[in-house]
């Protein structure tokens, strides 16, 4: 792989490729030469200082903690106010590996089906090797992991797409992995599961035998569905009880996000390309980690003046950007210190849906400064699903794309979005993520369909 230092995209001698039809690009493919090679740090173009972590009194232990069982690497990254962070090369070649840069396609189809005069543009974050875009933070913190000698990482996961991601990464770069899984999504997603162990990962349902906060839970409900909150709770645990272990977050930090707006760099320069640029970004929403990497190099632009409209879609199952800017916890045991963001509550009862990884009880600090100063807007729909997953019909029966059940959610949106611009006459471009693919997901299309 040939590298340079010369600007946010390597050697401009190498084109993106454009199919098209009709004399319109219907994809936009970067040359590996083209990846970003330097993650967006949007902490440096906020319009005022993130709210830090913080210990509801002074001497607890929970900050301290951090330190303890997140990797140093990222921790630093958390903090840092330089708005590039260079993606060291190895990273580079696992996300080459991975399927890196992702086509960026036109929605022609689906636009005709519609009848709108807006013009729609997904990315494919399907296109990775574990089928959603949580592999491009996962990459990074397996090598960081690796790197600094630790054996084992240990995590969460909702909706499964993060620990699968995570399994990949780890055994790439030869660590163990341990998966708290939301027992909710855990007892459905059969062949996610055997994914997981096929990488070598040890799977548990949450809450689980496994440590003090699940087993504490099972007593109360043998049967408990779990929560995210919960499995972070479980995989924290882990990683304090042995030295060797570490812990590595899917969603919420700004490290996560900082390492997924490889989407948006992408996104932002594939646009860039055939002349356009959005005036919609939309995507799902759960902890943040989809929306914000896809978005934030679109926010920053809007943070210095450039109008464009964010929309977060989400589920009333948990529409945790309608709840309150406060700081909460992020982990139902309340091993974590307090981060400020909008929150329904750290012990929130959620019902579960098939669109699981958005039932988390907040939003990521980042996302809910930038919601909380008016540059995100969000919208949350019905929790039976049905509405979501006909318009996903629609895009399959378009497009051929098969979204997965949170992808689902931005599908949607930016349906709607498409249908009030037919309405209004408005030729408006909308960007939005298909975060992941559906494929392990089939179960949740019959039942809601009626397949």
């Amino acid at each position: 792989m040939t590298r340079t230092s010369k600007g946010l995209y390597a050697d401009p001698r190498f084109p993106a490729r454009l199919g098209s039809m009709g004399g319109e690009a219907l994809a936009v493919h970067l040359s590996p030469e083209e990846a970003p090679n330097r993650w967006y740090n949007i902490l440096a173009d906020l319009p005022e200082p993130l709210p830090p972590p913080r210990d509801e009194e002074p001497g607890q232990p929970r900050l301290k903690m951090l330190g303890e069982v997140l990797l140093g690497e990222c921790l630093r990254q958390e903090n840092a106010t330089d708005r590039w962070i260079p993606i060291p090369p190895e990273i580079q070649d696992l996300y080459l590996q991975a399927g890196r840069p992702h086509p960026l396609f036109r929605a022609r189809r689906l636009e005709r089906h519609l009848g709108t005069p807006a013009k729609l543009y997904y990315k494919s974050e399907f296109y990775s090797p574990t089928g959603s875009h949580k592999v491009n933070t996962a990459l990074a913190q397996a090598w960081y992991a690796a790197a600094a000698g630790y054996e084992r990482v240990t995590t969460e996961t909702g909706a499964g797409q993060w620990g699968t991601a995570l399994a990949y990464a780890a055994s790439l770069v030869g660590l163990k992995t341990t998966v708290y899984w939301v027992r909710a999504v855990h007892d459905w997603k059969v062949e996610r599961r055997n994914l997981m162990r096929l990488f070598g990962a040890e799977v548990h349902a949450s809450p689980s035998p496994q440590t003090n906060v699940g087993r504490a839970l099972l007593r109360e409900n043998g049967n408990h569905p779990g929560s995210l909150g919960i499995a972070v709770s479980e995989g924290l645990e882990d990683a304090r009880s042995d030295e060797k272990a570490v812990y590595c977050l899917g969603s919420v930090l700004n490290h996560v996000l900082l390492h997924q707006t490889v989407i948006g760099l992408e996104t932002r320069r594939q646009l860039e390309m055939i002349g356009e640029y959005p005036d919609v970004v939309i995507s799902c929403l759960g902890g943040g980690s989809n929306f914000g990497g896809f978005a934030l190099p679109f926010l920053g632009d809007a943070i210095h003046g450039k109008e464009v409209r964010f929309i977060a879609a989400q589920s009333e199952a948990a529409p945790n950007l309608q709840g309150e800017y406060r700081y909460d916890h992020a982990d139902h045991a309340e091993l974590t210190p307090q981060l400020k963001m909008y929150t329904l509550g750290h012990r929130k009862e959620m019902h579960p849906i098939r669109g699981d990884g958005l039932r988390y009880h907040a939003a990521a600090p980042i996302i809910s400064l930038l919601r909380h100063l008016g540059y995100i807007d969000t919208i949350a729909y019905p929790a039976d699903e049905k509405y979501v997953f006909e318009r996903a019909r629609a895009f399959v029966q378009a497009e051929g794309f098969l979204p997965a059940p949170e992808s689902a959610y931005s599908v949607a949106c930016a349906i709607d979005e498409a249908v009030r611009c037919k309405e209004t006459g408005e030729r408006k471009v909308i960007a939005f993520n298909v975060s992941g693919h559906g494929f392990m997901d089939m179960e949740a299309y019959r039942e809601i369909l009626g397949l």
